[in-house]
């Protein structure tokens, strides 16, 4: 990976492309399974290499079994005018995800047993699920609710449950090291963009952008059903995870809230100094809270079985913004500039990761004469406009061999680039060798 610089450049566009890409998925109704997975991985498809995969209904994963497949055509309610009063092909968030197909006509006192509203927001439609409890049920906004006649309605869900297969995508950047940092991020909600198409967006044009690059790591992206897709991914690939060496689950990562970082299960590994750092660094508002065995995908990476060193870096966390799994969180909702934002950090960590080497001074008795070596007039010139003295002491004095640039940083304060810098420059003076791992 060359000077971050480069791939920091064009954040705008590439914020654009991102809200592009999402603009393109936004209208698909996606689940668990079905074939909104695969029109979803087939766009994805047209941006990165992705390799498909589908894994059949009642494949054994661990505790769990590959559900049926859900497919859905067509959902409505008609009042006994012929009128359609909630329609599916107006939000497809308007059914009960994982519905059965229905075909009756029943009273509103019946049809109430099977409404969903949020009372507290009138004017949004909830997102809910029944994956693995077969039921029926229609979402719509609290006033539509209330303003429902005694009547007689029609209610229509054209869905299927049937035998098929679990699908997901995957994508693998070899760099010169087997071991791997993993990317992962969940495509099973049907039209929410920060929870989450944003993550599947952002995850796409990272790929892209390391596809085009020298790496020591390795890279392993996931476009996966949230919790069976993690579950059934882990199955499938036990004896590999030992090459996992970092890991980020990318959720609710474009909204205009501050970032916040869940830690990993054991809470100091190198994901979690690199992103701290990179917090740090960044002279923006951040929060940092400790792991817990909720919430998305990394629950399944941190499990004891396998306590991956898999962190999540968003913005503001799910379930902490009012329209969180509601019809609100829309394409208005997020920003190009979030994302771009969001996928900057992503840029700088595997930057650090990727950089974070070890090295030895080779002039350890007292400290060399940097100006008899030109190091006084490299300072503050433009090449190397964050190279600072103390960076260069910082730098000589605690290249022991056993401290690596990343530690260096955190000890003194300044940012790794210029603790990065200041290593490039002494190893170009001979004063400075890394050591070979």
């Amino acid at each position: 990976m060359s000077e971050i610089s480069y791939f920091l450049n064009n954040l705008d566009e590439k914020g654009k492309e991102m809200h592009n890409l999402m603009k393109d998925l936004y209208p698909i109704c996606r689940s668990i399974t079905g074939n909104g997975v695969r029109e979803t991985l087939k766009i994805i498809k047209k941006v990165i290499p992705l390799e498909i995969r589908e894994i059949p209904t009642g494949t054994k994963v661990f505790d769990w079994t590959i559900p049926k497949e859900w497919n859905i055509k067509d959902a409505y309610i008609k009042n006994s005018k012929g009128e359609k009063i909630v329609d599916f092909k107006e939000s497809n968030v308007h059914v009960l995800n994982y519905s059965v197909p229905v075909h009756k006509k029943m009273s509103l006192k019946s049809l109430k047993n099977n409404l969903y509203t949020l009372p507290d927001y009138p004017d949004w439609i909830p997102y809910l699920t029944s994956y693995y409890q077969e039921n029926w049920g229609f979402c719509m906004t609290h006033k539509q609710f209330e303003g429902l006649e005694e009547d007689v309605y029609e209610v229509v869900i054209d869905s299927s449950l049937e035998n098929g297969h679990l699908t997901y995508g995957e994508t693998y950047i070899e760099g010169s090291d087997e071991n791997e940092v993993l990317f992962s991020s969940y495509i099973c909600h049907p039209s929410l963009c920060n929870d989450n198409l944003s993550g599947p967006v952002l995850l796409t044009y990272l790929a892209k952008q390391l596809a085009e690059s020298d790496l020591n790591y390795s890279y392993r992206f996931l476009f996966i059903p949230e919790a069976i897709g993690a579950i059934t991914w882990l199955n499938l690939n036990e004896q590999k995870t030992f090459r996992i060496k970092s890991g980020l689950v990318a959720t609710c990562v474009g909204d205009p809230g501050s970032l916040t970082y869940k830690k990993t299960r054991e809470g100091n590994s190198m994901i979690d100094k690199v992103v701290e750092k990179v917090l740090m660094d960044s002279d923006e508002p951040y929060e940092i809270i400790d792991f817990f065995p909720d919430g998305s995908d990394e629950r399944q990476y941190c499990s004891p079985g396998f306590n991956l060193p898999v962190g999540s870096l968003m913005r503001t966390i799910y379930g902490k913004f009012p329209e969180y799994h509601t019809s609100a969180d829309n394409l208005d909702f997020v920003k190009p500039e979030y994302l771009a934002n969001t996928l900057e950090k992503y840029i700088k960590v595997i930057y650090i990761l990727e950089k974070n080497k070890k090295f030895l001074n080779l002039n350890p008795k007292c400290e060399p004469q940097l100006g008899r070596r030109g190091l006084y007039e490299m300072i503050g010139s433009q090449k190397k406009e964050d190279l600072t003295i103390s960076a260069l002491f910082w730098v000589l004095n605690l290249s022991d061999g056993s401290n690596s640039l990343l530690d260096i940083s955190i000890r003194s304060g300044l940012r790794f680039n210029q603790i990065k810098n200041a290593a490039d420059s002494l190893v170009s003076k001979n004063l400075l060798e890394m050591v070979k791992e």
